[in-house]
């Protein structure tokens, strides 16, 4: 069930009709992989486009080379070249990209089963941990951008405010403002629940004089891995 398609080719090289059978099937595992990664997700359709096809162009690569040394030299080579001027993806989307490419690559040996096996079982379990409700604990991180006159030590000023309303706090980052005068600082929280959100902020206005805040959710491309 796991064999090769492609063994016992030797000499005679690739047929027609396997080539488009290791080509449809990696077109159609691809679909099947950028729609599993849009299960409670977000994304943008450039990466869902790509995610789609990648399988594809690995596989066509991998018989393209077909163990010959020296094309596969020049391949790596070809692709040194690429650069990828894109915003770093989260860890989603870069496991999404390994899952296609090991596809690919299964295809391109001519084992559809286990790339077959490979798609259903791994993006099958991405789909069930992410709907697990164990591991949402990311719903309230915030991150929050506080000012305060220049006056005020800011070192542990909100510390009793965030034992009341999240579990960790860390502040990442202080940076002067308005000519020196006001500062930002800027934390990372988890709150301990969504409802409280306004109630601290509101603790912090009074705590800060009534100057800028800033508290929404940490976007996704900026996910630590």
């Amino acid at each position: 069930m796991l064999d090769s398609i492609l063994t016992g080719t030797g000499e005679a090289g690739l047929t027609a009709g396997q080539m488009l059978l290791c080509m449809g099937t990696s077109l159609a595992l691809g679909m099947v992989l950028a729609l599993l990664h849009t299960y409670k997700n977000t994304y943008s359709k450039n990466f869902i486009v790509t995610l789609g096809i990648l399988p594809v162009i690995v596989q066509a690569v991998i018989m393209l080379v077909n163990g010959n040394l020296g094309t596969g030299i020049a391949v790596m080579g070809a692709f040194s070249l690429v650069r990828f001027r894109s915003v770093p993806g989260n860890s989603r989307e870069i496991g999404s990209v390994f899952l296609a490419m090991a596809v690919g690559l299964a295809a391109g040996m001519g084992y559809l089963a286990m790339a077959a096996l490979l798609a259903f079982t791994v993006g099958g379990a991405g789909v069930i941990l992410v709907s697990l409700p164990v591991w949402r604990s990311g719903r309230g991180a915030r991150e929050l951008k506080v000012t305060i006159p220049e006056n005020l030590d800011y070192f542990g000023i909100f510390d009793d405010i965030f034992e009341r309303y999240v579990y960790r706090s860390q502040l990442h980052r202080v940076r002067t403002v308005n000519m020196g005068s006001l500062y930002e600082l800027c934390y990372r929280i988890d709150l301990r629940s969504e409802a409280q959100e306004k109630e601290m902020l509101d603790a912090i206005r009074c705590r800060n004089g009534n100057l800028g805040i800033v508290c929404g959710r940490v976007p996704e491309s900026r996910e630590e891995l």
